[in-house]
């Protein structure tokens, strides 16, 4: 009996791990998602998965086979292991990092961060020129502030946006919507290559998902001394109904829910910005006003 009752409790603890490791896969399918503010409905359809199954996958119900799993990361353009409980096949550089860190007593950790920072930013300082990049989410004031900015430091004002447009010869929600969000990925990159190669000194207004494209994003970290332009979300939905724009939110009663959920999924790596400038409350001339004197450190000699 005692035997029967063994592996009844090693079937039990099995089953729960197994359900432990499929809801964090989803977990991580879901901020997946959220990161690159795609809706359920447009990964099922970029993924060759029925909505149905994704949601069943989200919620921990599914099962998903590698191939899935695949075609998922692939979407959402991510590495496979990367939506894994357990990471595994990362590079040999990043393995060793990860090893050092292990050794670090976690009283330590933080001291050990900011000396990286500082490594980077020393690096990475000769290369951004007066090139200032402006991140955040629609609504937050990147275009109005940007070309303000521009106008007074007298260099040019470049909208990403508006240069993968111009590149593809038709509207941003066209391309994604004809070509798919991994072309429009690969637009916004080469129009930032572009953009860095030949303005040694220009304010670039980006859209707020590139920092779902790492290898993007890191670009314009390196290449450009960036501001986090943030706001309450009631106020980035506010300005962007005014100016009538939804995406990624359109015909969604959750649209405040989804708002939410993107900026948080999102915050960490707009917080990666050298500087924050936060517009809630203020008028267009103030955050202007705050933002001329953040910068100006930036764009002497």
């Amino acid at each position: 009996m005692a035997s029967t009752f063994e592996a009844r409790d090693i079937a039990d603890a099995s089953s729960r791990a197994d359900a432990a490791f499929a809801a964090e896969i989803g977990r991580m399918v879901r901020l997946g998602r959220a990161k690159r503010g795609l809706s359920r409905r447009l990964l099922a359809q970029a993924s060759g998965t029925s909505e149905r199954y994704l949601a069943q996958i989200e919620s921990g119900a599914g099962n998903p086979s590698v191939l899935v799993l695949r075609a998922i990361a692939d979407a959402l353009e991510m590495p496979m292991f990367e939506l894994l409980p357990q990471t595994g096949g990362v590079a040999a550089p990043y393995a060793r990092i990860i090893d050092l860190l292990g050794r670090v007593p976690p009283s330590d950790l933080a001291v050990v961060a900011d000396s990286i920072e500082r490594q980077i930013a020393h690096i990475a300082a000769a290369d951004r020129g007066r090139r200032i990049g402006l991140v955040g989410l629609r609504g937050a004031g990147k275009s109005t502030l940007g070309k303000l900015l521009a106008e007074k430091l007298g260099v040019p004002f470049i909208e990403l946006n508006r240069k993968v447009e111009q590149e593809y010869g038709a509207t941003v929600p066209l391309l994604i919507e004809m070509s798919g969000i991994a072309t429009f990925r690969r637009y916004e990159r080469a129009c930032l290559e572009r953009a860095i190669a030949e303005n040694e000194s220009a304010v670039i207004a980006t859209a707020g998902g590139i920092v779902s494209n790492p290898e993007t994003y890191g670009l314009l970290l390196r290449r450009t001394h960036t501001v986090w332009i943030s706001a309450q979300p009631e106020e980035h939905m506010g300005r962007v109904m005014k100016q009538g724009d939804f995406r990624p939110m359109a015909k969604n009663r959750e649209a405040m829910a989804d708002l939410h959920s993107i900026l948080e999924s999102r915050r960490a790596d707009y917080a990666r910005a050298e500087l924050n400038l936060d517009t809630s409350g203020a008028t267009i001339q103030q955050s202007f006003a705050k933002l001329s004197k953040l910068v100006a450190p930036w764009m002497k000699g």
